[in-house]
């Protein structure tokens, strides 16, 4: 087996084949010391290499748009003219779509909206505001909608609040408008309704108060109203119960302190 560092030290192209300067058309940036084998070579198989070659030769990055390998497409179109740059939107890399567009005016980035592949649509997520994210809310990917409900205002949170992934119903839950609160207090999911009880206005609390989870449930006991902690005071789970004969004791406590002052 060859060792990574034998791999390193080869002049190798992206099929795999030995790099012969003799052969190749830049014998000029050669002589001239703007190319160099095995460390700035647009032909190498490392981009790397094929990263140097071009900040060296950057006026050269415009006639290797088309090129067939897509490291050198994808090198190119950080270099290139931007006016060249549309036309890789539609390339069939993902890297070189990317490359092309972070480079353009924003209003490019809504081409890539639904692009193929994930990591653009995630990386486009992460640079639109909240008007262009719309039409991204329904995406296929899980982690894209998460993205957007970390970004997008909570105005438009509620289109998201039965998402069928369950961590974006929980940044919804953590982030969304007070009034649409409650209409999320009936979600399968614990985290969900344990982050509804931490927001939820403390006369509103009531209606979690039968929560089949404790966590929801000690949630409710340690802000409710301590005239309303009767029921709690027999829940089956003991950190329940303990918090609320704590906050009973703690104002029986203060109402004697209070009387005898």
């Amino acid at each position: 087996m060859t060792d990574s560092r034998s791999d390193i030290d080869e002049a190798k192209d992206w099929r795999g084949s030995d790099i012969d300067c003799a052969s190749c058309g830049h014998g000029d940036l050669l002589a001239g010391g703007r190319c160099k084998l095995k460390h700035a070579c647009v032909h190498d198989r490392y981009a790397r290499r094929i990263d140097r070659f071009f900040n060296w030769n950057p006026e050269l990055a415009n006639s290797y748009l088309a090129h067939a390998h897509f490291e050198v497409r994808a090198i190119a179109a950080k270099h290139a003219d931007v006016f060249r740059l549309p036309p890789l939107l539609s390339d069939p890399d993902e890297t070189v779509r990317w490359n092309a567009v972070r480079r353009l005016p924003k209003k490019y980035l809504l081409h890539l909206r639904a692009d193929s592949h994930r990591e653009v649509r995630l990386r486009v997520a992460q640079l639109l505001g909240d008007s262009d994210l719309v039409p991204m809310m329904d995406d296929p990917d899980y982690y894209v909608r998460l993205v957007i409900a970390r970004r997008i205002g909570p105005i438009l949170l509620p289109r998201l609040r039965h998402d069928g992934e369950v961590e974006v119903r929980r940044v919804v839950a953590h982030r969304i408008g007070q009034d649409w609160l409650l209409a999320m207090a009936a979600d399968d999911d614990a985290l969900v309704r344990l982050a509804v009880a931490q927001r939820l206005p403390v006369d509103l609390l009531e209606r979690l108060k039968d929560d089949q989870d404790w966590r929801v449930r000690y949630e409710v006991v340690t802000r409710i109203d301590v005239n309303e902690l009767s029921p709690f005071l027999d829940d089956p789970d003991p950190m329940v119960r303990e918090s609320a004969e704590t906050r009973v004791v703690e104002a029986s406590r203060r109402l004697l302190q209070e009387r005898s002052a």
